[in-house]
């Protein structure tokens, strides 16, 4: 998002974090209506022009929104969304992407409050790992031609149980009404917002054998102090690194492997 989405954005999430930081408000309910009226919105391309038209003053636009969806979703969503179409957005479709955010905002919120926000972060990256080693489940969750509910019957079947019900909601939202994301697009979107609930960074750490708790502890803390922020790591074990590990903080790589000096060793020879 740029310009006035972005500060568009900004506001919406400060009113929501007041909402379920100051309320008595169910921060998982407050996720599944603003899922809902994404997915209205998504569908009426008309009305989001019309909820996000300059031309309108933001008291029409405000009022239109309280009556479509007054008697369909609670005070505070409804609220929360009359607030938003009062800003300036610099397209349509930018009040939309807002919207899915907050609601996965929402459902993370309700993680930490029940203190299971660490759970939801692994587990998220977890599923993306299976995933990505599994050709065959990443093109039965990607098929446009299967619909929606039968996706949902699918990931109950993985998730029903033996995840959190945040992880289910958050992974079947994803999956069933992507709006044009990759799969592992939305699930490091998903990450990336579980991690800023804590004020912290992730770092994808791959190493040849598991990390001991010592070192997990080291680690985290030589990287809080470099990037200056609580780090979260999502650990993975890849035995082709043949030793050391191997760090990915956003788009920044941290190669310590043996494989990568190898590989490094061997481009100076060819030079």
């Amino acid at each position: 998002m740029h310009g006035a989405s972005r500060e568009a954005l900004a506001a919406a999430r400060e009113r929501l974090d007041a909402l379920t930081d100051s309320t008595p408000v169910d921060a998982g309910s407050l996720a599944g209506e603003l899922a809902a009226v994404t997915a209205l919105l998504d569908r009426e391309v008309s009305l989001r022009r019309v909820l996000t038209d300059p031309a309108q003053s933001a008291e029409a636009k405000a009022g239109l929104a309280q009556r479509l969806l007054g008697s369909h979703v609670g005070g505070p969503t409804a609220d929360l969304v009359s607030g938003m179409v009062r800003s300036r957005w610099s397209q349509s479709r930018d009040l939309v992407d807002a919207l899915e955010e907050l609601a996965d905002t929402a459902d993370l919120t309700a993680a930490q409050q029940d203190g299971t926000l660490d759970d939801v972060e692994d587990e998220l990256f977890r599923f993306g790992r299976i995933v990505s080693s599994s050709t065959e489940l990443r093109a039965a969750l990607t098929n446009r031609r299967a619909g929606a509910p039968a996706k949902g019957e699918l990931l109950r079947s993985l998730l029903g149980g033996r995840a959190k019900p945040v992880t289910e909601r958050l992974v079947t939202r994803l999956v069933t009404a992507p709006r044009g994301r990759s799969l592992e697009t939305g699930l490091e979107s998903l990450s990336k917002l579980a991690a800023e609930r804590r004020d912290r960074m992730v770092a994808v750490v791959t190493s040849a054998v598991p990390l001991s708790d010592t070192q997990k502890q080291r680690l985290g803390a030589a990287l809080a102090k470099l990037y200056g922020r609580p780090m979260h790591l999502n650990l993975d074990v890849d035995p082709e690194v043949l030793g050391g590990i191997r760090v990915q903080v956003g788009d920044e790589v941290i190669n310590g492997s043996i494989a990568d000096r190898l590989e490094d060793a061997g481009r100076r020879l060819a030079s």
